[in-house]
């Protein structure tokens, strides 16, 4: 057995190639580093017999949300199996196996679970850490991804630790989400101290910046640490996207518009991840009066590929988007059949998100699309509350609630829009210039009305 250099922990290894190409793995992954995939195959190539190598990488796969990496993970569960009854796991090394086929089962909140018995007994196993943050994020559970890094943070707070710097950033954003802001900050910034390409921790102190309005503040942050991620994988897309939504509130939208063809969409990527990207944007621009061009062509052109997705409600529901926003309604329509089929069986924990709020809000971005406001802002507003539940951030989120709100103004609900306006601020802790300019247009109407029944 060799010792792992990051965790201290044995591992049932007797290669140190393949345990340094381990510890490589883990530091990519953590800084969502582009060689991830790199250090991953050259630990398979090394110990091809190594079962929580395959297990990772079936774990890997499923957190890509994509139909056809599922049959992936099932494959890399049963190489996996079939390694380990051919050698001598740790109990620890055993817990990666466990997740997969808790995942691969339908049961997502049983591999963060699993995890988490890893991490009790084992805390500075930080690959662990950063896998159950990352599905706890998928599944919206800010909660839980705080009150797990808060048991953690003591075997990380002094920075001895390798990966210390990245599970600040991890906690700084678990912060973040529960509306902690200022140690939010705090802890970020500790973290780019500690590893200058923590690229998650730079973007939760985004995300804070975001979250009170500090537009000026946010763009100065992102543009003066290129460095922190220059590295990236596609989530140097989701960075770019940050920065453009700081212009955004501004109203700086030919520079909104120039990240998104240069940066954001610089890559025609069918990931998940980076249409929701570009949808999200888009819809935000759109809202604000922007003539987006022809920018949706391929974003829909994309989607009608995965109108049988089912494998998250967040990516369904962004595909939704850029099929409606590049006017191929009937692809929507069978997106949403689909997710009308998925929701009857509640065979796995999506298929219960499916159900609510994901086809209560593919229904009400479908009717705003189709100018039955009235009818979005119902199916919308009745989605409303169980929205963090499709995953993501509240920034990302944000776009549902643009939605709403605009839906609610063009049915005429509009005491129901001030409602859901000021509801938006007070859980953002500020308003921004998106709140303040609906409130204002949402006044003056009110005003009006006033004037024509005196």
């Amino acid at each position: 057995m060799i010792s792992s250099t990051i965790s201290g922990y044995d591992m049932s290894l007797d290669n140190a190639g393949a345990v340094s190409a381990w510890d490589n793995l883990a530091t990519a992954f953590l800084a969502h580093s582009k060689q991830t995939p790199d250090h991953l195959n050259s630990l398979l190539t090394l110990a091809p017999e190594y079962a929580p190598a395959h297990a990772v990488k079936g774990l890997f796969c499923l957190m890509m949300g994509r139909s056809e990496l599922v049959q992936t993970a099932r494959e890399c569960a049963a190489t996996s199996d079939k390694a380990e009854r051919a050698g001598d796991l740790l109990p620890r090394e055993r817990f990666y196996l466990k997740a997969l086929h808790h995942w691969l089962d339908g049961r997502i909140s049983h591999a963060v679970a699993c995890m988490h018995s890893l991490l009790g007994s084992w805390p500075r196993e930080s690959l662990a850490i950063k896998i159950a943050h990352g599905i706890l994020f998928m599944l919206g559970d800010a909660k839980n991804m705080r009150a797990s890094l808060e048991k953690l943070m003591p075997h990380y707070a002094s920075g001895e630790h390798a990966s210390s710097g990245y599970m600040h950033g991890c906690y700084a954003f678990s912060l973040e989400e529960t509306g902690d802001y200022a140690m939010a900050e705090k802890t970020g910034r500790r973290g780019l101290d500690l590893a200058p390409d923590d690229a998650w921790g730079l973007h939760a102190v985004a995300h804070v910046f975001d979250m009170t309005s500090d537009v000026d503040g946010g763009q100065v942050w992102l543009s003066s640490q290129p460095q922190a991620w220059a590295h990236c994988n596609n989530f140097s897309y989701h960075v770019s996207w940050h920065l453009a939504l700081f212009h955004l509130d501004r109203g700086e939208n030919d520079t909104v518009l120039h990240l998104y063809d240069t940066a954001i969409r610089a890559d025609k990527t069918d990931d998940y991840r980076d249409i929701s990207n570009a949808a999200a944007l888009l819809m935000r621009l759109e809202l604000n009066g922007v003539d987006v061009g022809n920018r949706w062509e391929e974003l829909s052109a994309l989607s009608e590929h995965r109108v049988d997705e089912g494998c998250l409600v967040f990516a369904d529901l962004h595909y939704l988007m850029s099929l409606v926003g590049g006017d191929q309604m009937d692809a929507a329509r069978t997106l949403i059949g689909n997710m009308e089929r998925r929701s009857k069986s509640i065979g796995s924990q999506m298929d219960g998100i499916t159900k609510m709020p994901g086809l209560s809000a593919a229904r009400g971005l479908l009717s705003f699309a189709e100018g039955n406001h009235a009818a979005a802002f119902a199916a919308l507003s009745h989605a409303r509350k169980s929205m963090p539940t499709i995953g993501g951030s509240h920034a990302q989120r944000d776009v549902f609630e643009r939605v709403t709100i605009e839906a609610a103004i063009r049915a005429g609900a509009l005491s129901d829009a001030i409602n859901l306006i000021n509801d938006r601020g007070q859980k953002r802790g500020v308003q921004d210039n998106y709140g303040k300019d609906r409130l204002a247009f949402v006044s003056s109407i009110l005003d009006q009305n006033k004037v024509v029944n005196q």
